[in-house]
Parts: structure tokens; sequence; C-alpha cells
């Protein structure tokens, strides 16, 4: 079996280091070069660092942060925000991403996750996808950092981005995000079940057991933000944790 991860989710803004709670990114809790010194030393797999800022003014600013966490970072990084063209996807790399994270382009023009593999490679292209549940139950992706709703469903957003040359999903309930209430486990079954891909699961973890409730659902990797920023050594803690569990961890 191949080893979980556990993967430390930063969203940035020009202000710093922003929690999120139903998508709503306002309250700074940390600079980003701090973050980075913290969990680089404190056991986590990973880096997924996305600019969450509402224009894309900010990404020259963004490209420099990039350049900043590879060089200081010896963690994998997977960076993501406003990739809209395959220019920058391709600055991104330049400046250190390891992988790009690809979201609301990707779906409004598949073709576009197609172009980013093609020339990076499948497995520098995890596909993001973002989900509300409607008020009549049903689930929809929604798009534009959860500001724009479609008619995709959850499962054939899934399937669309493995057709298209994505090499792995990260899957985030917009409901649960921030809720500290634990994923949305049903979610992540259905998605994992829908594709072969990879699967990292986000969105909504308040507690250590909630990582291993992500992992029990089928996910491949599990990530965090808000509950990490407010315990010392907080990875290495969750990481403990998962030692504990009949999940192999690295």
């Amino acid at each position: 079996m191949l080893k979980r991860r556990m993967i430390v989710s930063l969203l940035w803004r020009k202000v710093g280091i922003v929690q999120s709670r139903g998508f709503s990114h306002t309250n700074v809790v940390g600079d980003p070069k701090v973050a980075i010194e913290c969990f680089n030393a404190w056991d986590a797999d990973e880096i997924i660092l996305l600019n969450v800022e509402r224009d894309d003014a900010s990404l020259s600013q963004f490209l420099n942060l990039t350049e900043y966490v590879s060089y200081h970072c010896f963690l994998p990084l997977t960076v993501g925000g406003w990739v809209t063209n395959l220019d920058r996807a391709r600055n991104l790399v330049r400046h250190g991403a390891d992988k790009i994270v690809i979201n609301t382009e990707g779906f409004r023009r598949p073709a576009f996750i197609r172009a980013v593999s093609d020339v990076l490679g499948a497995q520098a292209v995890v596909a993001s996808i973002d989900v509300r549940r409607e008020s009549h139950g049903s689930e929809r992706v929604y798009l534009d950092r959860g500001r724009q709703a479609t008619d995709i469903t959850p499962e054939k957003a899934a399937e669309i981005a493995a057709e298209n040359g994505a090499g792995e999903i990260y899957i985030t309930s917009i409901d649960r995000d921030g809720g500290l209430q634990g994923y949305d486990t049903d979610l992540i079954r259905r998605v994992v079940a829908a594709t072969d891909l990879p699967t990292i699961a986000s969105g909504g973890v308040g507690r250590w057991e909630q990582l291993e409730e992500g992992l029990r659902a089928g996910a491949d990797a599990v990530s965090a933000a808000n509950v990490f920023h407010f315990t010392e050594q907080s990875t290495r803690k969750a990481k403990t944790y998962l030692r504990g569990t009949d999940f192999p961890v690295r």
C-alpha cells in the first residue's frame, strides 16, 4: 500500500496567510515566510500554496513568494491561483513550483487542463474541485473562488479532469471549509470512485481524527489549513496521530 500524505494548505493574500471559512478569506493568521519555516520543520509531507486574492494584480508578488518558498522549503510545493493560461503555469514552475493547481479555467475550458498536462506532464497538474450543496440537496461545482455556480456535478468534474490529463484531484467542500466539523466523507468517496486519480481531501478539519476519516473515505492524501495555524508543532502532532492508525504514512 502506498504511503498516505499529510499536506498543509496555505491561503495567501497580499496581507499574509489568511484563514478561510466558507471561502471567505478575511482573517490574517500569519506571515507566509514564518509559516513555511514552521511547517518545513514540523513533519508535513507537502505544501499547497494558493493565491486567493480577488484579482490577478497580485501575480508578480505571488511569483516572488513562490520562489522564496521553493528556495527555503524542502517539501514538494504545489501552487495555484489565477492560473488562466499556459504562460502563467510555466512561470510558476520556473519560480519553483513542483505542481500546478488548476481550477476555474480548467472547467470553463477543459482543453486548458490538457494543454498544461501536455507541456508540464500529468504529474504536475492538480485539478481543484470546489463543491457546494444547494438548498434542494444537490451538489454543484463552483468556480471563481466559490462565487460562480456551474451545472457540473463533483463526479463529472473528476471525470473531466481525468479525461483531460490531470494527474491528481484536490476536492474541497465549501460548506465544510473552516467549520472544523470534519471532511464531507461521502463527497470524498464519490469523487474517489469516479476516477483512478489520486485524490487529496480538503475542507473542514478540526481534530486529528478527522484526517483519519478522510483516509478511510478513500483519499490518498489529507490536507488542512486553519487547524494547523494555532497549535505549536501542529503538523508533527497530526503526523504522530496518523502513525498510530493502520494507514502507512510518510
